[in-house]
């Protein structure tokens, strides 16, 4: 079988240095190109880390992209010219960025994701049931952690959890969303979502979504120890893009919960 010729944005980054790793060790991908926002002078598994060009990314069947959005947008205008497929796992969009994604995606395959792992991705189908299944006298909230260095808050896997809630109900996320609190011990049920993020030490991630009646609590939770987890799932839908026609797709499209 021909291997998929591998483009990782971000290299320097954890995610991308992660990426790398696990690229290594997967026989359906050949690691081909390396980009960053600046100049890197040493070379990373024999290949010297080009800036986001046309150029760089010519050699690429599918690039994965764990960026900031700005990042992500510049390699999708690229991507959209060369026609090549991008799985993205940065967060942190802004409503028009999302609406920019949606509109590359009508060019080229396009599966974007909060969260790359098959646990969060189950966790957020059982928040939509839990969400469908439980009345209006069930309030709901978010809690996440993750390690110091994650800058944006909440986190795209709490979004994520957050549109479980909100498609359960047959609402939008932005019409739901409630307070968003930056470590806090405890914080308050709404009737909206309200969000609590820890930014705390080397702390992968952890998620929990509640819903309470004032009688009983509901909890779900995950909760992930090693970052190739997302590495590894961001390269299983990376296979399975290559197949794909232009749209946009997530993690839920590739696992077929239904």
């Amino acid at each position: 079988m021909k291997k998929i010729n591998l483009g990782i944005s971000g290299c320097m980054g954890r995610m991308g240095q992660q990426l790398i790793r696990s690229s290594k060790n997967n026989k359906n991908f050949k690691l081909t190109v390396l980009t960053e926002n600046r100049l890197v002078k040493k070379k990373i598994n024999g290949i010297k880390p080009e800036l986001n060009s046309e150029n760089a990314f010519k050699k690429a069947d599918i690039i994965i992209d764990f960026t900031v959005p700005k990042c992500t947008l510049e390699i999708l205008k690229i991507a959209s010219k060369l026609k090549k497929k991008v799985v993205i796992g940065t967060t942190g969009f802004n409503r028009s960025q999302e609406n920019l994604i949606k509109k590359y995606s009508k060019k080229i395959p396009i599966l974007k994701a909060g969260n790359m792992s098959l646990g969060v991705n189950l966790l957020m189908y059982l928040t939509e049931i839990a969400s469908k299944s439980l009345n209006d006298q069930y309030l709901s909230k978010i809690f996440e952690i993750h390690h110091k260095h994650k800058k944006d808050y909440p986190s795209g896997t709490a979004l994520m959890l957050g549109k479980g809630i909100a498609d359960g109900k047959n609402k939008n996320l932005y019409n739901l969303m409630g307070k968003k609190y930056l470590n806090k011990k405890s914080f308050p049920y709404g009737k909206k979502i309200n969000f609590n993020s820890i930014r705390k030490g080397e702390i992968i991630g952890e998620h929990e979504v509640k819903f309470s009646s004032g009688k009983e609590i509901i909890t779900l939770n995950h909760e992930a120890f090693d970052r190739a987890l997302y590495s590894d799932g961001a390269l299983t839908a990376s296979k399975w893009l290559m197949k794909k026609r232009p749209g946009l797709y997530s993690m839920r499209d590739l696992l077929n919960f239904s």
